[in-house]
């Protein structure tokens, strides 16, 4: 992969470097010292990934992670020092667009201290290869057009509803969006699967507990649905339902690039969820979830993809299309007022 690298601090430029520079796959195609010359290098050069800082001059990480995906489209990874002490950006850099987050590595630090990153960097050269290169990371200018449960049975036969939410690049800002003022029936649970990694879930089940008038927090191995409230996948391994509505998690299938993976969890809604059920399927690089969202259509139960024009990437919810797994195909703004109608609820 051609990578570039954004960061005005020289040391932790050249940190960056050395890890790219340490594999035979990859290569440095730049180093931008800040965000607006990321965002004009990415004009003129555009690499396959970018590793971006959160804080820089001129423009930050957030804004020029906006801007390079809304005119020269590519992979981000924000890479920043100490990214639990920067959640309000992070979320914002990854509403924006960016695909994941993983600290800075040190220049002189333990041996192996860069195996994080290059895990990140394998895996976003596996989603970039699965969805197609750049042309999956589609602008959205370019639309045209279309705590833990009760114990036992009582919360088994209080959950009555599920919501289902799949999401990637762009989906923390728009999952708080779709969710913002809503409050569930009685009787509804939400699920939320997003890519992310596992050291960033409970800052993000933190973050988006701010944003909405609703319990959030990570799912636990063993938990039961909870009504009116939002569980969030913390694992890489893959979020499940068994046909005791328990959330587990499971390395397998261990080949897949996403994760956690939304078809595993729409599939395992397919298969055990007997009551009402809504899929819907968010922003994202790739494919994932469009074969599970596909299932639960079969299965009965109702299914909702973001339109292009919203998206921050049009790569799953373009999927869904494809498949004709969507009963709806809708922009971010309308899915909420859909959410009550269909569920319930009130504003």
């Amino acid at each position: 992969m051609k990578i570039a690298i954004a960061n005005d601090v020289a040391m932790a430029a050249e940190a960056l470097r050395r890890v790219v520079a340490s594999t035979a796959e990859h290569q440095v195609l730049w180093i931008a010292r800040t965000g607006a010359e990321a965002v004009r290098m990415c004009a003129e050069n555009r690499p396959d990934l970018v590793l971006m800082d959160l804080n820089m001059p001129e423009l930050d990480g957030v804004e020029a992670t906006r801007q390079i995906m809304e005119q020269s489209p590519c992979a981000i990874l924000v890479v920043t020092g100490r990214p639990q002490d920067n959640v309000n950006q992070v979320f914002r850099a990854l509403g924006a667009g960016a695909l994941d987050v993983t600290a800075t590595p040190v220049l002189q630090g333990k041996p192996g201290g860069d195996t994080e990153l290059l895990a990140k960097i394998r895996t976003m050269d596996k989603l970039i290869r699965h969805s197609g290169g750049s042309q999956a990371m589609m602008p959205r200018t370019a639309a045209n057009g279309n705590g833990h449960g009760a114990d036992g049975a009582e919360a088994a036969e209080r959950v009555t509803s599920l919501l289902a939410i799949g999401a990637s690049t762009g989906g923390p800002m728009a999952v708080s969006k779709m969710l913002a003022g809503w409050k569930p029936p009685r009787g509804c649970a939400v699920v939320v699967v997003q890519h992310i990694d596992q050291h960033f879930a409970d800052n993000f089940a933190r973050w988006l507990g701010e944003q909405l008038e609703m319990p959030v927090r990570a799912a636990e191995e063993g938990d039961e649905l909870v009504a009116g409230t939002v569980l969030i996948a913390k694992s890489n391994d893959h979020l499940t339902l068994d046909q005791n509505y328990r959330l587990r998690y499971d390395a397998e299938p261990k080949d897949y690039a996403y994760r956690p993976s939304v078809d595993v969890f729409f599939h395992c809604v397919a298969q055990h969820w007997k009551g009402e059920a809504v899929g819907v399927l968010l922003t994202g690089m790739g494919r994932d979830g469009a074969e599970g969202l596909l299932a639960m259509r079969r299965a009965g139960q109702a299914t909702i993809a973001q339109d292009q024009g919203s998206s921050a990437v049009y790569g799953m919810p373009r999927a869904a299309a494809e498949l004709d797994a969507a009963q709806m195909i809708l922009p971010l703004a309308k899915i909420g007022p859909v959410l009550r109608s269909t569920l319930g609820g009130r504003s």
